[in-house]
Order: structure tokens, then C-alpha cells, then sequence
């Protein structure tokens, strides 16, 4: 057995310098959200410690916190930290103020589901109270999100790791692990968990353009982890799977629509097309969580467009710069989820 530990993306700090990652009453004391500055990686691993709304809203939009699990935790713990500052001393006062600032976070990207599941869950657990009572219910809750996500992602690597056997090479796009996510992933998670067993499993990163999550952060800390990662080209994907280097495809998801269509990184649906082609599986791995039931299928599901600025180079070209794309069902084997290895959602 090999002892992995994936660096913790999003926690509490309290006031006395403590970090939590559950709730308990020790987590009461006024602090404030602790995440990776995943914009600066892999050059400089840098923690912000964020209480005011906007510098949270900022750091969601700015993607310095990323990933649908992860941005649905950070912003559950930067709410609890925003409304300890409140300063107001009525119920009513700050059950408006609260809906506000939930309200103003939850404008701060539009496609990843958890953003909104994880705000909406706090403001239904605040009910009219004393305002330490309401504090410490808002933070009991979104430390109970994290708590969750951590666990949830240990039974998603649990039961993707009896679709992985020892010598296989693991194709993923984007950022689906430690860093995306409270816990140790998605996607990357049935990695941990086969790192952790023993299995000699040889990871392929796309780089994911245009700002090279894969690259960056996948590569990161997979290799800060000592996991066999090999970093590529999104266009190389192809190739490599034509070579037979390719054994399984497993990426993440920002938004599940009912009938299995998902959303995920810009880049995504063209390896799907190409997994299909070439008889390579292709899973999603997700917390059941992202499922959005509202929406019968992909059409309906968002999609952010990023600043021209990502990716202009040419004075005078227009930019067309989607952060996602949809991968219809029918590229997709199965999904990986807490509940188990799913074939349809």
C-alpha cells in the first residue's frame, strides 16, 4: 500500500490559526475560507485566506478556485465567513444580507451546478435566530459539505478503482482531482485509490487549453504524489489512444443534465469522439450531486464564455471562447459515482 496525500484545496481557518475540515464546536471560532491559489500553479503553491465577498466572488470567477465540488465548498465556507462580518444585530438584517451575498456568489460562474446546490442548502438551514446561532448553523453546514465531498470522493475511487487494473493507462482532461474537489476527486480519484493499492497505473494529461489545467494542475499533483503522469497535447489524444497507450478514459463533470448528457471542460466531447472510435470506455466521474434533473438534456445547460484575453492573439480577430462543452450520452460507458459505477443517471 502506498501512502498518498493530495494537497487539501478548500478548508477552514479559524481565528486562533486552526484548520478544519468538519464541524465541531473548536470550528466556531471567527475565521475565514483557506484555498489554493491554483491560478499561480505549479510555480508558487500560495493560500488565500478570504473573507469579504467580493474577494471570494473574485477568486471563483478568476478560477483561483476550481471545479464544480470545490467552488460548491469554497463558496459554502466563504459565506459563513462573509456573514460573520455582518455586523449587524437583527435577524431580519442579516437573513437579508445573507440572501444577498448568496445571491452575489452564486453570480460568479454560471455552469458548475454545486455553486448553486451548495449556497441554496445553506441559506435553507438559517433559520430566524440569535445571530451566533445563525453563525454557527451556517458554518456547521457548509463544514458538512466539505466533510461530505471528502467522503464522497473516497467511495467514488473505491468503486472506480474495480474498473482499473494494475498496468493500464488512464487518459483524463482538465483538473478533476484534489484540487477540483474537498477531497481527493473524481475523475482522479480511482488514480489515488489504485495508487494507493499498489496498481502500476500510467496517467495521460491533456494539457486542456487555452489555461492548461491538465498541465498545470493535473500533471501537479499527481506527480507531487509520485503517480506516473505524462503530460499531452489535447490534439495528441487520438494518437495515443491509436497507439495503445490508452485503456480508459475517465473526466470529470460540471453539470449532469437527466438524460446523461454532461458538461465538462471545453475539449471534452472531442475525446469522447475519439474514445468511441477507437473502443476505448469513457466514464464520467461525478458526485450524484451534479445531476441536474431541471434540465432534460445538454441543450439547456449553460455554458460560460471566457474573456476574449485567454486566448487572442491576433489584433483584429473575433474570440469565440466557450469554458465547456456537452458530451452526448451515447459517447458515454457509465458514470462513476458515490452510489457506485452507473451506466445511466
Amino acid at each position: 500500500m502506498t501512502d498518498v496525500r493530495p494537497p487539501c484545496a478548500v478548508r477552514w481557518l479559524d481565528g486562533s490559526g486552526c484548520v478544519h475540515r468538519k464541524r465541531g464546536a473548536s470550528a466556531r471560532v471567527p475565521g475565514c475560507l483557506d484555498i489554493i491559489d491554483q491560478a499561480r500553479l505549479p510555480d508558487e503553491l500560495v493560500r488565500l485566506h478570504l473573507s469579504a465577498p467580493r474577494e471570494i466572488h473574485d477568486a471563483i470567477r478568476r478560477l483561483s478556485v476550481r471545479g464544480a465540488p470545490a467552488i460548491g465548498c469554497a463558496a459554502a465556507l466563504g459565506l459563513a465567513a462573509c456573514a460573520q462580518r455582518f455586523g449587524v444585530s437583527d435577524a431580519t438584517d442579516y437573513l437579508v444580507k445573507l440572501r444577498a451575498t448568496a445571491d452575489y456568489l452564486d453570480s460568479a460562474r454560471p455552469t458548475a451546478v454545486n455553486l448553486h446546490w451548495a449556497l441554496a442548502r445553506c441559506l435553507a438551514k438559517v433559520v430566524p435566530a440569535s445571530i451566533p446561532e445563525m453563525d454557527a448553523r451556517l458554518l456547521d453546514e457548509a463544514l458538512d459539505i466539505l466533510d461530505e465531498d471528502i467522503r464522497m470522493c473516497d467511495a467514488i475511487g473505491g468503486h472506480g478503482l474495480g474498473l482499473l487494473r494494475t498496468g493500464m493507462g488512464v487518459l483524463t482532461h482538465c483538473n478533476a482531482g484534489a484540487l477540483a474537489t474537498g477531497g481527493c476527486g473524481t475523475a482522479l480519484a480511482p488514480i489515488y485509490a489504485a495508487h494507493a493499492a499498489g496498481y502500476d497505473i500510467k496517467v495521460f494529461s491533456n494539457e486542456t487549453r487555452p489555461l492548461l489545467q491538465g498541465a498545470r494542475l493535473t500533471a501537479w499533483e499527481l506527480s507531487e504524489c509520485g503517480i506516473d503522469v505524462t503530460t499531452i497535447c489535447d490534439s495528441m489524444a487520438a494518437q495515443v489512444m491509436r497507439e495503445g497507450r490508452i485503456h480508459i478514459v475517465i473526466v470529470g463533470a460540471d453539470r449532469v443534465a437527466a438524460n446523461g448528457d454532461t458538461a465538462n471542460k471545453i475539449g471534452t466531447y472531442p475525446l469522447a469522439i475519439s474514445a468511441k472510435y477507437h473502443g476505448v470506455p469513457f466514464y464520467v466521474a461525478m458526485p450524484y450531486s451534479t445531476i441536474d434533473r431541471s434540465l432534460p438534456d445538454g441543450a439547456g445547460i449553460p455554458i460560460e464564455q471566457r474573456p476574449d484575453c485567454e486566448i487572442a492573439h491576433c489584433r483584429g480577430a473575433r474570440v469565440y471562447n466557450p469554458a465547456f462543452d456537452v458530451t452526448p450520452r451515447a459517447l458515454i460507458t457509465g458514470y462513476i459515482t458515490e452510489r457506485g459505477v452507473l451506466d445511466h443517471v
